[in-house]
């Protein structure tokens, strides 16, 4: 029998560590929670605090350090906003809460028609 190997992604530094997690953060962090979920939480933050931070450390840049640190703050508010009941205001782009993202704008034009009446009018 063929042994099933699993395949993990290996980030290759802190910074494309945390660019993993934001990722995953941002694909989670509306989503019904469950006690998987939490754990799951749980896991990355610790990782964020361990790991990646030994690492940032390492590498001797202030920026990433900042990043690291508004990151975690960001994660660490999440779970009493969806404990309450309500959806994460925003999602996390460079690390940092992006809560000011409009969903979507539908651009107007007001078209003059020529017809008996002179009303203006906004075609799709």
């Amino acid at each position: 029998m063929a042994q099933e190997k699993h395949h993990y992604i290996q980030p290759t530094g802190p910074r494309d560590a945390m660019e993993l997690i934001q990722k995953l953060f941002n694909k989670y962090r509306n989503a019904e929670l469950t006690s998987e979920l939490l754990s799951y939480h749980q896991n990355l933050l610790m990782r964020l605090g361990d790991d990646i931070l030994r690492a940032a450390q390492a590498e001797h840049n202030p920026q990433l350090m900042q990043d690291l640190k508004s990151m975690t703050a960001i994660m660490k508010s999440w779970l009493p906003v969806r404990m309450s009941g309500h959806p994460f205001p925003g999602k996390m782009k460079n690390f940092k809460l992006d809560a000011a993202s409009p969903k979507h704008q539908i651009k107007r034009q007001v078209h003059k028609i020529h017809n008996i009446s002179n009303h203006r009018s906004s075609r799709h």
